[in-house]
């Protein structure tokens, strides 16, 4: 699964092929056969796999929370989905880098996953708005496509060197979103 994330995220999906799969994995080609029935199988679970470990992330990250204000908890779902995304991978990247490339049968599948995590995200900023804790002119669905779409976009930029490096990331991010660049 990683080579396959790994080249997925590299090569875009239709250029990787299951021979090369397998032998960054190490394995003869007719082996994978024992474990997935395609290539597309095989998307599906990189896919899955790294849109579920952002959307985890950020649950828990927001969860542990709890009566913290509705600020905090964004800030905290932008650190979060950062680190999932950041350190964790070729299955997050792959899942940003090649989805909007795929034939409409292979998003397919995906779309409830991206649905509620998109539904996650503009409750927080809906609850932070109902609280006056963010403009009340703001659209909520432009916001959240602004704020998820900088972050996924780091894994185009972003050279992680460390931890720190992420952390510092996430906070510069949560100042442009919240205090903008205004003097």
């Amino acid at each position: 699964m990683q080579s396959a994330a790994r080249l997925f995220h590299e090569q875009g999906f239709s250029a990787t092929t299951l021979r090369q799969i397998a032998a960054a994995a190490r394995i003869e080609a007719g082996s994978i056969y024992y474990y997935f029935d395609s290539k597309e199988a095989i998307l599906d679970e990189v896919l899955d796999r790294g849109l579920r470990h952002v959307f985890e992330s950020v649950k828990v990250a927001v969860n542990g929370a709890a009566g913290a204000s509705h600020r905090k908890r964004i800030e905290l779902a932008i650190e979060a989905h950062l680190i999932a995304l950041l350190e964790s991978s070729d299955f997050t990247s792959a899942n940003i880098r090649i989805y909007g490339q795929l034939p409409e049968h292979l998003k397919k599948p995906h779309r409830p996953l991206r649905r509620a995590y998109a539904r996650y995200w503009d409750k927080l900023f809906l609850d932070a708005r109902k609280a006056g804790e963010i403009r009340a002119d703001i659209e909520i669905v432009p916001l959240r496509i602004f704020v998820i779409g900088a972050l996924n976009w780091t894994v185009e930029w972003f050279r992680l060197e460390s931890k720190d490096d992420v952390l510092k990331l996430a906070r510069r991010t949560q100042m442009m979103v919240f205090d903008g660049i205004k003097k």
